[in-house]
């Protein structure tokens, strides 16, 4: 073994987590020394990859999980409240980012989708309109539409409503203000930039290992095309690597990661790129979701923007493997059971039969079943215009519960060692729209020293920063009109 070399920061991982903390924190220290390591050969192909997501910018304009109905009938806002101002957060660093040249034209990454959500007979109209009555007091989104009426449903959504018979009982909210993201531009742009500031960037390197050092973390790394292995001794670790996070935060064998699982949920999407379909919609419409299914599994038909293509993707069909990856191994699931987290993993268990019986059905579902998922969404749907694709692993979070033993978590959640040194994120939806706040939470925690010294540059790119954004309707206004105007979307 040669000798270590020493780094201030390790970045595992190369999708939208590790690029965005590299670029914040080369430019807040652009002195560091920073190293990325990527398992694949090219960066950005897991959970980032435009195909392994559903490209929506998570503001909780649509996805009904996060607006729950409560035992009392009303709706809760309080996580779309949260996740809303979050993307405002990230608008804001992408606007600068664009300003400074840093990333391409924005139609390379983002662009403007109307959100809908959609409620199909009487109980899912009246949820829709509770919903839209709860939102639309809250300045966040205060822009929401609703309607149940036909002819503007047809009008709204023309490829969904367009000729349906009448009769028909269904309730629409609408955002003009929605986007779809391109995650794996975005995460592309951004290491680009930091490998032109010095910052290598190693595909087909694997990191292997963890082990504590004097100053840091000894991280073994395994170079695939060469068969070698190194090591480097590091100061800060961000494990960013998706459902690989959770091995390595095992290996790190710091106290705050014990008692973590993961339940990995594999995902396949109905998508097509005929002009005539793609033209008659333009919109992300997610409507409830089947009963015993996980939030991550509401249906949804989106548009996407690709590469300057346009297409329409429906789904997702959820269904089980035991792979954190989309390229990992069968033994990723057993292979994560230790001893401080096997009463976790039973207790998720016990208590989620309906949600595993629901995964088995969704991999038995042949194609014409798929299509008839589609076709409440899109009558006219046919099996010729659309092909079947395998989209990206999720591994959600399990964690102890005093209760129960174990609880499925779905969302993301940053553990982190108590001196900072070591972070990892773990979780899903909606972690990449949130990614920017989620790496500012990473500064704080592991850089809290420095971190002070860095806010007022941060809210030079952020404005919002440290504001609540539905508390200060004039901030809220500014901050909305500039991103829109920078990032060339609706308001």
């Amino acid at each position: 073994m040669s000798t270590r070399e020493n780094v201030d920061v390790v970045l595992i991982g190369s999708g939208i987590m590790s690029a965005t903390l590299g670029a914040l924190l080369k430019d807040l220290e652009p002195g560091l020394d920073i190293r990325v390591f990527e398992r694949l050969d090219f960066v950005a192909r897991e959970s980032s990859d435009p195909w392994n997501n559903a490209g929506t910018g998570h503001a909780a304009l649509c996805e009904l999980n996060y607006t729950p109905l409560k035992a009392d009938g009303s709706i809760d806002i309080t996580k779309a409240i949260d996740i809303n101002e979050r993307f405002h957060v990230s608008r804001q660093y992408w606007s600068h980012l664009v300003r400074e040249g840093v990333l391409d034209e924005p139609g390379t990454f983002i662009n403007p989708v109307p959100h809908l959500s959609y409620g199909r007979g009487e109980s899912g109209r009246d949820y829709i309109r509770a919903r839209y009555e709860a939102l639309k007091e809250n300045p966040l989104f205060a822009d929401i539409e609703y309607s149940d009426d036909p002819a503007t449903h047809a009008e709204w959504l023309p490829l969904m409503f367009d000729g349906r018979p009448g009769g028909e009982v269904n309730g629409v909210s609408r955002f003009t203000s929605g986007t779809d993201v391109d995650f794996g531009s975005l995460s592309r742009q951004l290491l680009t930039h930091i490998g032109s500031q010095g910052v290598p960037i190693r595909t087909g390197h694997e990191v292997t290992d963890l082990t504590r050092s004097a100053t840091g973390w000894i991280v073994r790394v395994k170079d695939r095309g060469r068969r070698e292995t190194f090591e480097l001794d590091a100061k800060f670790v961000f494990i960013g690597a998706g459902g690989g996070a959770l091995p390595l935060l095992q290996k790190s064998g710091i106290a705050e990661g014990r008692g973590y699982g993961g339940f990995p949920v594999s995902g396949q999407f109905l998508r097509t790129a005929n002009p005539e379909l793609v033209a008659r919609h333009r919109a992300k419409v997610y409507g409830q979701a089947a009963t015993g299914a996980p939030p991550m599994s509401v249906p949804h038909l989106d548009t996407r923007v690709i590469e300057g293509r346009e297409y329409l993707m429906f789904g997702p069909y959820a269904g089980f493997s035991p792979k954190f990856l989309k390229t990992g191994k069968l033994w990723d699931l057993p292979g994560s059971v230790r001893g401080d987290n096997i009463g976790t993993m039973l207790g998720v268990a016990k208590d989620n039969q309906d949600l595993m019986r629901y995964l088995i059905g969704e991999l038995a579902k042949n194609k014409n079943q798929r299509l008839e998922s589609l076709r409440e969404f899109f009558p006219g749907a046919s099996a010729q215009d659309w092909e079947l694709i395998t989209a990206g692993q999720r591994v959600q979070i399990m964690k102890k519960d005093p209760k129960r033993g174990g609880m499925l978590a779905f969302g993301t959640e940053l553990v982190a060692a108590a001196d900072g040194s070591v972070a990892a994120l773990l979780g899903a939806s909606p972690g990449a729209s949130t990614a920017v706040s989620a790496m500012i939470g990473v500064l704080q925690r592991c850089f809290p020293q420095r971190y002070a010294g860095w806010e007022s540059k941060l809210k030079e790119r952020i404005p919002s920063l440290g504001t609540a954004l539905r508390e200060d309707t004039a901030l809220l206004k500014k901050v909305r009109e500039e991103t829109a105007e920078t990032l060339k979307l609706e308001g």
